[in-house]
């Protein structure tokens, strides 16, 4: 466990006029709230905040950051509150604590909206001072070493929120080592099999590896004596996740991955860089397309370097990062390097405006009520790889890779985009599904009369994009559904003799949108034309009846009464009831102990969902209905799945042996070889649940030469 002594230590090497004296009284204010506290591991819990000072001290951050740092868990975790501290240390490291303390204390309807929430709130703080986010980023580092003494399920659950959230955000702060170490140790949790396959790769031959490394080292340098450049040459080993995702990425097999050995080449200055890009290329052959020159176009971050591949000495590729010292600093510790104890209380001027992606992250998402779409945005949101096109104007823009026209055009303004009928690319014409590149012009097109389409929810990429075509769609339906259930509710209060109209400003009428549970009127006649409720269930509201007459059935009724004709379908309850007529999506085909959501469909009941399908996230919330899985009743369900194999004799017969050994059947099979040998199987699979599901995948991993299972949508 690191002591106090060794956090001021770092402290005063880097910032000699540093105030120990805040950081000293935080660590006896800390000792004395968590004192009998002990952590699943074991240790006392004073052991995680010193931990995670000790991380921001390593990352050269203000004396009031190291102490926010020691106190960042009182707050959720002890009987201290804001009051105290605010009295005890001031307003900012309380303003800093605050933001980085969970919404513990409040009430949500799931774990899925209490994470919303935090992520949210975590957000909002990140942008008011970017500090709360590096204090959580060494929080969640340090959680992450000792998450083997949770349980399996919250392991995997922290594990999968890492990689989605807290990695990216490092990679978009630019603090590289702590994303390295998150993804790392989350893909040993979540693919433990794919991990220990490249752990011991890696570790093969590793004396020959590091040989060669000290070979080619010496090569670089020697070449660049002759040249007088005087440089520090690196050669590193790349970190786990990073060689799986190229794997993945290119199909290859584990035996075809050579470049796991990337070489940095640091200068004193820019000219030097690219004299020394230069010497390398004359060196060894560049691979096409492999070069990125970050120096001229720095990412978001303000990472800045070249990046080159290069065909080596022994016929291997290499790949080769060459930057300046300042830039190494940068690329070593991101925004981090601009936020020591020399910038002073709050970041300038350029480095807000560097940053301002935080902002529109936080604008994005202000208006997002459900979870799922929220999580879902967020990680659309925090997608590093950037593609940088012009206005007709000359002026830069960035966009997500892959996005369209269409996403330009929201990014100038929501009404550009509501109003996008055409876009040029370049001057030519293109269709809104032509995906932008670094370097494209675009000129959009628009039509005052024209309108989204909700086919463009199928090609956008960005969040604002996606959120401002689903908001017109919502207020489009809204408005034909108030129409269509005020239609409804008139007919259906004539044939009981009652005037809709006059009974709409009654007090009887109020206390229906009450027990309803929505705010208004309108709301309610909306939901009517929907088909959330019926014309009915008002009126036995308003005037209750004991039977009522067989001819004032709505849709949804009749839909019920016919389907109790049929076998019910098994496993699904929806709102109570398990007989009304329900079908499986398709296209995600849901499983038992997947999260699941309904959404009516006019004239044909109820169809079932996983949460974070993208059909069921273009859907209207409107139409949404709670679902919940019948456990009493057991069947088998569809759910398709891709086996990506190295291939060989008897492969498939494996895969197929395996599958039937565990329990489950094979509806359907197929396999697609490519030139790499790398061959893909998709098999549809019949499975009683998620756990059954897992069973089988995990059980294929254990096959000889597989390189990845994969639940796949349609």
């Amino acid at each position: 466990m690191i002591r106090i002594n060794d956090i001021l230590d770092k402290v005063s090497n880097y910032n000699p006029e540093a105030n120990l004296d805040i950081i000293e009284r935080a660590y006896i204010y800390s000792a004395r709230v968590h004192e009998g506290q002990i952590r699943l591991s074991g240790e006392p819990y004073l052991s995680h905040p010193l931990e995670v000072a000790g991380i921001l001290a390593d990352m050269k951050l203000d004396a009031v950051s190291v102490a926010a740092g020691i106190l960042h868990d009182v707050i959720e975790d002890t009987h201290a509150t804001a009051q105290e501290i605010m009295e005890i240390f001031g307003e900012e490291i309380t303003h800093i604590v605050n933001g980085v303390t969970k919404l513990s204390a409040l009430s949500f309807g799931s774990s899925q909206a209490r994470q919303a929430e935090n992520i949210r709130k975590m957000i909002l703080a990140m942008a008011d001072d970017i500090r709360v986010i590096l204090i959580k980023l060494a929080d969640r580092l340090h959680n992450m070493v000792t998450l083997n003494f949770h349980s399996e399920d919250k392991r995997l659950k922290i594990a999968q929120e890492t990689l989605d959230i807290y990695a990216p955000i490092a990679a978009r702060l630019g603090i590289y080592w702590i994303k390295k170490e998150l993804e790392d140790t989350s893909f040993m949790y979540l693919q433990p099999e794919e991990y220990a396959k490249i752990k011991e790769f890696v570790s093969t031959n590793r004396e020959e590896r590091e040989k060669y490394i000290e070979t080619v080292k010496s090569f670089i340098e020697k070449k660049m004596d002759e040249a007088n450049l005087k440089c520090e040459v690196m050669g590193r080993f790349k970190y786990y996740y990073s060689i799986y995702q190229k794997m993945i990425k290119q199909g290859l097999a584990f035996e075809e991955v050579y470049d796991i050995i990337a070489f940095r080449i640091i200068l004193d200055t820019i000219p030097k860089s690219y004299e020394a890009l230069g010497i390398v290329h004359s060196l060894w052959k560049p691979v096409p397309k492999k070069f990125k020159d970050y120096i001229g176009v720095p990412k978001p971050n303000m990472y800045q370097s070249l990046h080159t591949t290069v065909i080596g000495p022994y016929g291997e590729r290499i790949e080769i990062q060459i930057r300046t010292r300042e830039m190494d600093k940068v690329a070593k510790s991101g925004i981090a390097a601009h936020w020591s104890y020399k910038e002073g209380k709050r970041s300038d001027e350029q480095i807000r405006k560097t940053f301002a992606w935080i902002q529109n992250l936080v604008e994005n998402q202000e208006n997002i009520g459900d979870p799922d779409e929220f999580l879902e945005n967020v990680r659309i949101d925090l997608f590093p790889d950037e593609v940088y096109v012009f206005t007709p104007r000359g002026e830069i823009k960035s966009v997500p890779r892959g996005a369209t026209p269409v996403d330009f055009a929201y990014l100038i303004h929501t009404e550009v985009g509501n109003q996008c009928a055409g876009a040029k690319v370049s001057g030519r014409i293109v269709p809104l599904q032509y995906e932008l590149k670094t370097g494209d012009t675009v000129e959009i097109i628009t039509n005052k009369k024209g309108h989204p389409s909700k086919d463009w929810l199928n090609f956008v990429k960005s969040v604002k994009a996606r959120s401002r075509i689903r908001q017109w769609i919502k207020t489009e339906e809204k408005e034909r559904s108030l129409t269509l259930g005020r239609e409804m509710c008139e007919k259906a209060f004539r044939k009981d003799r009652l005037n809709f109209n006059t009974l709409l400003k009654s007090e009887d009428m109020g206390k229906v949108v009450e027990y309803f549970g929505f705010k208004t009127i309108d709301d309610l006649i909306a939901s009517v034309g929907y088909g959330k409720i019926t014309p009915l269930q008002i009126i036995r509201k308003i005037t209750p009846k004991p039977e009522p007459d067989e001819k004032h059935e709505s849709i949804l009724e009749k839909i019920i009464s016919r389907v109790r004709k049929k076998k019910p379908k098994a496993g699904i309850v929806v709102k109570g009831v398990d007989d009304i007529l329900v079908k499986f999506g398709k296209c995600c085909q849901p499983v038992p102990g997947d999260p699941i959501t309904g959404y009516i469909t006019r004239g044909y009941g109820v169809t079932v969902h996983r949460t974070r399908c993208v059909n069921a996230l273009k859907m209207s919330p409107e139409r949404q209905i709670d679902v919940q899985w019948n456990l009493d009743l057991v069947d088998t369900y569809p759910v398709k799945i891709r086996v990506r194999s190295y291939d060989r004799v008897g492969m498939l017969a494996d895969i197929a042996a395996t599958i039937s050994k565990n329990g489950a059947n094979i509806v359907s099979a197929s396999t697609e070889t490519r030139e790499s040998k790398i061959v893909d199987s998709f098999f549809t699979i019949a499975v009683e649940d998620t756990n059954h599901l897992k069973k089988v995948v995990s059980a294929i991993r254990k096959i000889s030469n597989i390189q990845e299972v994969k639940r796949i949508d349609r």
